[in-house]
């Protein structure tokens, strides 16, 4: 038995709610692997439908789902299962939502891109301990770019919408969203 199994507990049950499926299927067999028994949702319906008739002892739920708002599904978790260790992970990793998440009872925050690994530590990290710095953690300029391309997605692609959400003129957009990404 590899260690994450044997700290994990008697009750192995994991809900993992995302509505990217590639990620869900990578992210489900990645747990798996580590000792969990995975079930799987792709909107706040599934999650919600999973906590009430079988609240797992552990779940990982997107934020933001096509249907709502995935803290929808911690509640309800909560609700069933006081006990339960949640993580909330989203791509749109902000204060106000971090904070939104721990107050209605999210055991931890993770921003996407996270690993299996750093899932599996928030998972079954002990309330004293502080999680380790990343290994590998993205510089200012990767994270500058990941922010503009979400906004640039969020708003449908439409280049003008996003450089007036951004605060940023159209042209420097342009310039930006044409090369490649930072390391």
């Amino acid at each position: 038995m590899t260690q994450e199994t044997t700290s994990i507990g008697p009750d192995k049950s994991l809900l993992l709610v995302d509505d990217d499926e590639p990620f869900l299927r990578r992210l489900a067999k990645a747990m798996e692997k580590r000792g969990f028994e995975v079930e799987t949702a792709d909107s706040v319906a599934g999650g919600r439908a999973i906590a009430t008739a079988r609240p797992p002892a552990y779940a990982v739920i997107d934020l933001r789902l096509e249907d709502g708002n995935g803290l929808d599904v911690v509640e309800v978790l909560r609700e069933k299962r006081e006990d339960a260790r949640v993580v909330v992970l989203t791509g749109y990793g902000a204060i106000a939502t971090a904070v939104a998440a721990v107050k209605i009872g999210a055991t931890d925050y993770l921003s996407k891109p996270a690993d299996a690994n750093d899932i599996t530590n928030a998972l079954l990290a002990n309330g004293d301990d502080l999680p380790p710095p990343p290994d590998n953690p993205m510089s200012a300029d990767r994270v500058r770019w990941e922010h503009i391309q979400r906004v640039y997605e969020l708003c449908d692609r439409n280049v003008s919408e996003t450089a007036r959400r951004l605060s940023m003129h159209r042209r420097t957009l342009q310039r930006i969203l044409a090369k490649r990404s930072p390391r």
